[in-house]
């Protein structure tokens, strides 16, 4: 049986450029971009606070660049003039601590500032709405009451 026929007509499919094109307006690329544009400007800020705040303050008991600290595992560890390591096995440390402060702090600003908010926000909007479906329901109630002895009123009228 053809298309025809059936009375149903197939849509054309959309080529490479109209499918593109549909990805594109979806939502929730356009959020994700937006997304990548505040992490991007959001990974400043997190490195300013951890350089500006956080390595001074460990600066107060050491060295103020937390890259700087590293064990040697294996020998007297020798460095050339640039910081490579020539001779030994170094751990960098240092800079896992830093990379981890800036994991710590960018979770601690996302949680605080982002999803605590906007878990309250959600909680009491599904608090207003299920006061105004209560409030509903109590009105339609007393409106099938009202309308019950309206009906009863008129059988017995007319009885």
């Amino acid at each position: 049986m053809s298309e025809q026929a059936s009375g149903q007509q197939q849509e054309p499919e959309p080529g490479l450029w109209g499918g593109f094109k549909e990805f594109l307006i979806r939502g929730n690329v356009v959020d994700l971009a937006v997304a990548v544009v505040i992490g991007a400007a959001f990974t400043g800020v997190v490195n300013s606070v951890v350089n500006g705040v956080i390595n001074p303050v460990v600066g107060a008991f050491g060295t103020k660049d937390l890259a700087s600290y590293k064990s040697c595992l294996k020998g007297p560890c020798g460095y050339d003039s640039a910081g490579h390591v020539t001779h030994g096995v170094a751990v960098l440390w240092g800079s896992v601590l830093g990379a981890v402060l800036n994991f710590l702090i960018t979770g601690a600003v996302v949680y605080f500032l982002m999803v605590v908010p906007m878990s309250r926000y959600l909680a009491r909007r599904a608090a207003r709405r299920a006061q105004q479906e209560e409030e509903h329901a109590e009105a339609e109630a007393t409106e099938v009451q009202l309308l019950r002895e309206i009906r009863d009123a008129l059988v017995a009228r007319s009885s």
